[in-house]
C-alpha cells in the first residue's frame, strides 16, 4: 500500500478538525453598494484559501461579517483585516460571509477586495 498507515484506534475526527470557529463582527457603513443588486461569491475553500459571499441585504447600513474558520484563536487578526476592509470600502447594508481554511490576513484583503470588484460591477 501507498501512503502512510493509520492504526485501526484511530479515527476519522481524530485526524481532521470537524468544528469551526465562528466569529461575527458589524461595522458601520458609508454608502451601499453600486451595481450589481445580487450576491457575488468569490474564492473556494481550500488549504490555505477561503470563499467569500456578499449579499445586499437592508441591515440599516451597516456591514455584518460572519467567518467560520478551521484556524481558531486568531479573532484579534480577523477583526484588524476586517476593520481595514470596511474602513477602505464602506459599504453598507451588506452581509459578508467567509468560510475559511487557513487563508492569510493578505489573502483573505485579496479575495473581499476582489468580492467588492465584483458586486461593484467592474469584475467578470
Amino acid at each position: 500500500m501507498v501512503g502512510w498507515a493509520v492504526s485501526a484506534a484511530s479515527t476519522f475526527s481524530s485526524l481532521v478538525k470537524t468544528t469551526m470557529e465562528h466569529l461575527e463582527f458589524t461595522f458601520p457603513g458609508r454608502r451601499a453598494a453600486t451595481g450589481r443588486k445580487h450576491a457575488v461569491l468569490v474564492g473556494v475553500v481550500g488549504s490555505g484559501n477561503l470563499e467569500v459571499l456578499l449579499e445586499p441585504k437592508p441591515l440599516g447600513g451597516a456591514c455584518q461579517i460572519v467567518v467560520k474558520t478551521a484556524v481558531a484563536g486568531f479573532g484579534e487578526i480577523w477583526q484588524a483585516v476586517l476593520e481595514d476592509f470596511c474602513r477602505r470600502h464602506g459599504l453598507g447594508d451588506l452581509l459578508v460571509s467567509i468560510n475559511d481554511l487557513g487563508a492569510t490576513p493578505a489573502v483573505v484583503a485579496l479575495r473581499l477586495d476582489q468580492a467588492v470588484h465584483e458586486l461593484e460591477g467592474s469584475g467578470p
